[in-house]
């Protein structure tokens, strides 16, 4: 994968230096121990700087992640249900196990039958984010114009296209948005090569590593002896590790479904924080820029980058959309960040306890993630792009521009093309 080499000399990947992310980032919004499941956190307009004189903003290239969900599945919730009922039956829970087992139960009256569904909030967070599209760029939408959205096969991802679409509609109804959920767009919305499955696979030369980082981070004892009132219990029917992993899903996915219940009093922040880890390490190892990795999770994102290139080559051309709608997964939002170079977003080391300051799940790709590259002209034809990073402006350190956050199209272009494609 001669192509991280070249990306690795023009950006400067450095195992200490690059690192950014802490400990206190996320003891200081628990939620962000969720990783992927930390729901979107921006809810008001954010800034907009204004492009040089002369242009104007008249395209929009995006990728969004599907917005908040619930459990990926039933028996995430029911599992510990059953759980929890046994020991509840055997006598062996204590004050706190019962209470725990009453919150499972009202979390499951209201999740049964919704695994892996987009929630209200999800819905909410797509639609929100289309208004403040709008909002920071009407020239784009105002004279009605082509939208052309797809999204991948999932139907949550699908409906979050549907709330997006919607979100722009409501305030421009002369827009034609054309929204698709087909196979025929899986080739580069979410393409997964081989290799990387291969490597990704249970068998996965990482795998080991990753077994007995999560032995020394998931403590699942104190926990169980917090909720199981026998020792014998806990010895004969209780695996703590998967009674924390459990309790973990549960208390994470709270944010994105709104119960108004949560877990979070089971953990300390400290264990949440561990649990944190394995699971960023998963997403780092699989998705990111794991030095162990060889480039191969950015790979599978340049069939996506090639399309963000054609479409846009399109709307200059004149014969394109005003926007071009894409929707798909955390494992195609946090490679898609990382090839384009976007700030934070590319960082590499081969170390597992430096993974979390080298990469952050839950600021990369939160619930409703999402890159725009806003697109700017002037009456000669000259075209600037801007990137913004769930809708926060960013840039890329690789390429230098001297109009920030702004940079010439051309270069950005020929940068992808030479250095990333090739």
């Amino acid at each position: 994968m001669k192509k991280l080499l070249i990306i690795s000399a023009l950006i400067g990947f450095a195992t200490h230096a690059s690192a950014q992310f802490t400990k206190e980032q996320v003891f200081d919004d628990i939620n962000r121990a969720g990783a992927v499941y930390y729901a979107y956190p921006v809810t008001e307009p954010q800034h907009v700087t204004a492009p040089p004189r002369g242009y104007q903003p008249f395209y929009v290239s995006h990728y969004g992640r599907h917005g908040s969900r619930y459990l990926i599945g039933d028996n995430d919730y029911k599992h510990m249900l059953d759980l929890m009922q046994r020991a509840h039956d055997a006598g062996a829970l204590t004050p706190l196990g019962e209470d725990a087992l009453q919150r499972i139960k009202a979390v499951w009256a209201v999740s049964e039958g919704h695994g892996g569904d987009l929630s209200a909030l999800g819905a909410r967070q797509a639609k929100g984010i289309a208004h403040r599209l709008y909002a920071a760029y009407p020239q784009i939408f105002a004279n009605g114009g082509k939208v052309t959205a797809r999204s991948t096969t999932s139907l949550r991802c699908s409906l979050t296209m549907s709330a997006f679409c919607e979100g722009l509609k409501e305030r421009n109804p002369l827009l034609d948005v054309t929204r698709e959920s087909s196979n025929k767009y899986m080739c580069y919305l979410n393409y997964h090569s081989p290799e990387s499955c291969e490597f990704n696979s249970d068998n996965g030369p990482w795998r080991e590593e990753y077994r007995k980082f999560e032995l020394a981070h998931v403590k699942g004892d104190r926990l169980a002896q917090s909720l199981f009132s026998k020792s014998d219990y806990i010895l004969k029917h209780i695996n703590p590790m998967e009674l924390a992993w459990g309790f973990y899903w549960l208390a994470v996915d709270m944010q994105d479904t709104e119960t108004g219940i949560s877990f979070y009093d089971l953990f300390t922040k400290q264990e949440l924080f561990d649990i944190y880890q394995v699971f960023n390490f998963r997403f780092y190892a699989q998705d990111a820029n794991y030095a162990e990795g060889r480039g191969m999770a950015f790979d599978n994102v340049h069939p996506l980058l090639r399309n963000i290139i054609e479409g846009a080559e399109a709307a200059i051309a004149g014969h394109g959309d005003v926007a071009t709608l894409r929707f798909g997964h955390d494992g195609n939002l946090i490679p898609l960040a990382g090839v384009l170079g976007l700030k934070d977003c590319y960082h590499s080391t081969g170390d597992p306890y430096e993974f979390y300051r080298a990469f952050a799940s839950w600021w990369i790709a939160p619930m409703a993630g999402n890159i725009q590259i806003v697109f700017f002209r002037n009456n000669k034809g000259d075209v600037l792009v801007k990137f913004l990073h769930n809708e926060q402006e960013t840039s890329i350190p690789a390429l230098k521009t001297d109009i920030a956050p702004f940079y010439h199209w051309n270069d950005v272009k020929h940068y992808y093309e030479t250095q990333v494609l090739k």
